[in-house]
């Protein structure tokens, strides 16, 4: 079995480039009858498909899902199996009457009526034709060697491999819809904005609030003069609330008897350690190995997967990789932030290993133009900016959101940019509603949107070109965290240039034999 994947890693690597060439242009009708011409209907393959990918796949139901790989298909499989459950319940608040207004079943009901019943349509279809029809394999590379139909990617493992199969998947010419955060270092992003360029695949980050009417709306509030000239932007979530466990130590005996620690910060995190530790086979359904992927090699646990993995570094960037490109993205966007020249991140105490409780970051944006210098400032954990006056009785959104500070006045919108508003009400209502400057996207899908970019028909929501940007930003909150220090940053040199050892967190040594086998461009 180890030489069967030494063989297939060696192939993978000298078949890359040759097959690039072969699938990326040959239109599959002209294989004979019976073949729809993939500027009709696109062959994906979907890789990490137990959690987010599962729902990008249930929009993504119209195309062609012809396999899925994941290293767990005991997770997995379940999640595709709850698929049965879900559709019922779709179907039932489909079916129901709409409930009386401001009662407590309204929030039951569907937003849209129209989208839910394409939403169970898509559901179905992907439970009743894709899901028994799709190949299933659990490592990438083995589906990159043996399925040539393929020609798009979806990519939701965890963060930490987001880079190397988007740039295995480019490599062959295959168009990449990558979920957010769109990589785990600085540098990767900066690979994948290269690497898509080079090849011109569709390209897409999956934070669905870029394609959203309400977030265009936000970025067309800043770009009529609704608040002014913006100096100052505050962004927060409650994440990691209780999703996943972060400021733990990692799971590890002792190296002295528990009776002789003090009962001080650190004798507390060795208990804790303690308490954590334990024998824990692997299950057999889950490949660790290729979970551990580029990263480094440690001891199967069960806090770290599935899911837990964002709040430890190995693998994760945290509740800032979590929820960053659905909050940071709107301002940057509308303000065209481009790189810090400084960021600072304090937090509760961090142990190097998993990301603390709670986190503020702050960011020195240089003037562009016309425009002044900003300071963006991050929050999780449950801190919170400093409530406007303007709200007056009306708390702040605890869940996450932002708030630009304009000189004539303020904006705020949710996560996501949904729900944009001008502060003071008198301004939203006075100012009406901005002039229209961006596209809108098509039912606000955006997967298939990506789908409409890879058959030639639309441009991307949210490419790599704008998306590595936009992680780079979030990730040097990452990079000054371990730093432990405020940090000076040369964005056109990617560098940062007062803490010379903090460099070594804009990049990552990937695990020994893994980059010779993922091919040309990893």
């Amino acid at each position: 079995m180890v030489e069967k994947k030494k063989i297939l890693r060696r192939s993978f690597v000298t078949t890359a480039a040759a097959s690039a060439a072969a699938i990326a242009i040959v239109p599959r009708h002209v294989l004979g009858r019976g073949f729809t011409p993939p500027s009709d209907t696109l062959n994906i393959a979907g890789i990490g498909v137990g959690g987010m990918g599962r729902t990008n796949l249930i929009n993504l139901a119209s195309q062609n899902i012809v396999a899925l790989c994941d290293v767990d298909w005991d997770y997995a499989g379940k999640a595709f199996a709850r698929l049965s459950g879900d559709i019922e319940h779709l179907q039932a608040r489909i079916d129901q009457p709409p409930p009386p207004p401001n009662s407590p079943e309204q929030s039951l009901a569907p937003v849209n009526p129209a989208k839910a019943q394409k939403q169970l349509e898509n559901m179905k279809r992907l439970y009743t034709e894709h899901w028994p029809k799709a190949a299933r394999y659990t490592d990438f590379r083995e589906m990159f060697e043996k399925q040539k139909d393929i020609d798009a990617v979806v990519v939701a493992t965890s963060d930490h491999m987001h880079a190397p199969i988007a740039l295995a998947a480019m490599g062959l010419g295959k168009h990449v819809y990558v979920q957010k955060p769109l990589t785990w270092s600085v540098s990767e992003a900066r690979q994948l904005a290269r690497r898509a360029k080079e090849t011109k695949v569709a390209t897409q980050m999956g934070n669905q609030g870029h394609s959203l009417d309400d977030a265009r709306k936000t970025v067309e509030y800043v770009w009529a003069g609704a608040i002014g000239q913006v100096r100052e932007v505050h962004v927060w979530t409650n994440r990691p609330l209780g999703y996943w466990p972060q400021g733990v130590p990692r799971p590890e005996a002792p190296s002295s008897p528990l009776e002789t620690l003090k009962w001080n910060g650190a004798g507390v995190n060795t208990r804790l350690a303690a308490a954590l530790a334990g024998e824990y086979p692997v299950p057999e359904t889950l490949a660790w190995d290729l979970f551990l992927g580029v990263g480094p090699n440690v001891k199967y646990h069960p806090i770290y997967h599935p899911f837990n993995w964002r709040g430890w570094v190995d693998w994760g960037v945290g509740a800032i990789g979590d929820m960053g490109a659905h909050l940071i993205d709107h301002a940057m966007w509308a303000l065209d932030l481009g790189f810090p020249t400084s960021v600072e991140t304090v937090s509760t105490p961090f142990n190097g290993a998993s990301y603390p409780l709670a986190t503020q970051t702050f960011y020195e944006f240089a003037a562009r133009g016309a425009m002044p210098p900003v300071k963006l400032t991050w929050y999780d954990g449950g801190l919170l900016p400093k409530k406007p006056e303007e709200l007056g009785e009306e708390e702040l959104n605890k869940g996450g959101g932002a708030l630009l500070v304009g000189s004539t006045g303020k904006l705020l919108h949710d996560t996501y940019g949904a729900n944009p508003r001008l502060l003071p009400k008198s301004l939203h209502e006075s100012f009406g509603t901005p002039a229209q400057k961006l596209p809108r996207i098509a039912g606000e899908e955006h997967e298939m949107n990506w789908v409409a970019a890879a058959k030639g028909r639309a441009e991307a929501s949210c490419a790599f070109e704008y998306a590595a940007r936009l992680t780079e930003t979030m990730l040097l909150g990452i990079v000054a965290l371990r730093a432990g220090k405020k940090i000076e940053y040369d964005g056109a040199n990617m560098r940062i240039t007062n803490v010379m050892q903090a460099n070594d967190y804009l990049q990552r040594e990937y695990r020994q034999g893994w980059s010779s086998a993922l091919g040309k461009g990893v």
